[in-house]
């Protein structure tokens, strides 16, 4: 049986999450209607808005669902500056969902660095704060590619002050960690269905007490009249789902703890993470981010003389289905931003990330260690004999 290990791709769709929707399906109405069919329709949204707003600390009424994570990162940085921000400034080793929509907005952009763990650099940011121009500062709360969780507190108290705009993209923190956005004091903050065990296509701007959004897609008044269009009302029920779950399946994780402590907490993940750290890290592999606080799900590494395409496709012919560090493109090899940005440029192409979710369990990331340290140990003897040959 193959091992799924890329929730932070996409999530494993949970089974009450494919119930609710095939109940969702059979009974199809649309939610602005005024019948019976139609009303159902609308207390389906009305609920998931309701349980999404309680994962993060939210009002139901902040909540504006949409076609993703893209969708809403793009709203919500059209919404600060119509909101008077002047510039944005966008952590180094954001997703590029949110690095492309601030590029596209026509207005300043600057690159907020990192260390070289992959943690934002808080001087920088109030260096950059201080320039001329209110700002708008994108940064997530957890990277997409090595899972280091960033201090959004501390970085939303330099933005205030500043009398800027906080934008947290929490898709990958969700549901893993703690997420309130009122705690993390940030302006508006972005959700995704299909990272939570929910399905592909939904996702959700959460607006901060006090702060508007603006209509990016338009047509009717659905919404509140903040995104036009038909709400998908399957996907908005599955993603209410799967919020409620998560939030469950996370307050059993860190039971006792409170919110702020929660990483230290013994985490399952955690620990099965850190075992297959252990494994391969010994056999030759480099940890990204391995000095951040990280996502107890995640692990991203490099090697050094092993290209990810070359390592996904020898975990996949073991059964093992992890991701690459970089994205891959006509057959090329594109570096990992999250590397570069840590200044690690030989390891750039050479990232894979392995992520865990819901279901998985303890034997996973055991047959993910051992699959990845046979199958290094195998390549680094191909690579010694081609040298003997020219040689």
């Amino acid at each position: 049986m193959s091992v799924y290990l890329d929730y932070n791709a996409s999530g494993l769709v949970r089974p009450e999450v494919q119930e609710a929707m095939a109940r969702a399906l059979a009974d199809n109405g649309n939610p602005s209607a005024v019948h019976a069919a139609g009303r159902r329709a609308r207390a389906r949204v009305e609920t998931a808005r309701a349980q999404v707003a309680e994962l993060v600390g939210a009002d139901p009424t902040a909540v504006i669902f949409s076609s993703g994570g893209t969708e809403s990162n793009a709203q919500a940085i059209l919404s600060a500056l119509a909101a008077g921000c002047e510039r944005l400034i966008v952590c180094a080793t954001e997703h590029p969902c949110v690095a492309e929509a601030a590029i596209a907005s026509g207005k300043p952009v600057a690159m907020l660095p990192v260390d070289e763990h992959g943690v934002v650099r808080l001087d920088a940011l109030r260096e950059l704060l201080a320039k001329p121009g209110k700002a708008v500062v994108a940064i997530h709360h957890a990277n997409n590619e090595s899972g280091a969780i960033q201090p959004i507190e501390e970085a939303a108290r330099l933005t205030r002050s500043a009398g800027g705009w906080l934008h947290v993209d929490a898709i990958q923190s969700a549901g893993k960690i703690p997420v309130d956005i009122r705690m993390l004091m940030a302006d508006s903050l972005t959700l995704s269905a299909h990272k939570l065990g929910g399905p592909q296509g939904v996702g959700a701007l959460v607006m901060a007490e006090g702060r508007e959004a603006v209509r990016i897609v338009h047509g009717a008044g659905q919404e509140r009249g903040l995104r036009a269009g038909t709400e998908n009302v399957p996907g908005i029920t599955g993603f209410g789902v799967s919020a409620e779950c998560a939030a469950r399946d996370l307050r059993a994780a860190t039971a006792g703890v409170h919110w702020r402590d929660s990483l230290a907490a013994s985490l399952p993940h955690a620990a099965w993470r850190d075992a297959a750290q252990a494994k391969v890290k010994a056999a030759g592999a480099t940890i990204i981010g391995e000095g951040a606080p990280r996502l107890p799900n995640t692990l991203f590494m490099a090697a050094p003389d092993w290209e990810s395409p070359q390592q996904l496709i020898a975990l996949d012919l073991l059964g093992v289905m992890v991701s690459a560090g970089s994205a891959c493109s006509s057959g090329k090899t594109r570096p990992s931003r999250a590397i570069l940005a840590t200044g690690r440029v030989a390891l750039a192409t050479g990232g894979i990330r392995i992520s865990g979710g819901w279901g998985t369990v303890e034997e996973d990331w055991i047959r993910f260690a051992d699959a990845w340290v046979g199958a290094y140990a195998k390549y680094r003897e191909r690579l010694a004999a081609r040298a003997k040959e020219v040689a």
